[in-house]
């Protein structure tokens, strides 16, 4: 059974830095990206990064991030890494860790359009000015 853990959660001051972790355990199989999303109560949960996971690939970021979050994989492993920088008070949420499915040929350019079906528990990060 697939499984995600989050970590690397925290409280830090607006202009720090974080940096979340998430592992995938067990069969995978089909799935072939990995995704970021985050929520705060009473709002949708929002994508912020994804990366195709099965070799090359580009990954994709909302515009809220680009240039200030950086979703990476560790070499040859189902692990990906948030690198969080200049952090703002809005980018407060839980952070979720997804697990997909999308055709190679879509996913690979637009890691965004996969199917996200297996979810971790979330670890919360606070951004205080």
């Amino acid at each position: 059974q697939q499984r995600l853990v989050e970590s690397g959660g925290g409280s830090v001051q607006a202009g720090g830095s974080l940096k979340l972790t998430c592992t995938a355990s067990g069969d995978i199989g089909s799935s072939n990206t990995m995704a970021w999303f985050r929520q705060v109560p009473r709002q949708e949960r929002e994508g912020v990064a994804y990366i195709f996971i099965k070799g090359g690939g580009t990954p994709w970021y909302a515009d809220s991030v680009k240039g200030r979050f950086t979703i990476t994989q560790a070499n040859g492993e189902n692990t990906v890494y948030l690198q969080m920088r200049d952090l703002k008070p809005e980018d407060t949420a839980t952070y979720y860790c997804a697990l997909g499915y999308g055709p190679s040929t879509v996913v690979r350019t637009r890691p965004a359009g996969a199917r996200y079906h297996t979810w971790g528990e979330g670890t919360q990060v606070a951004v205080f000015s």
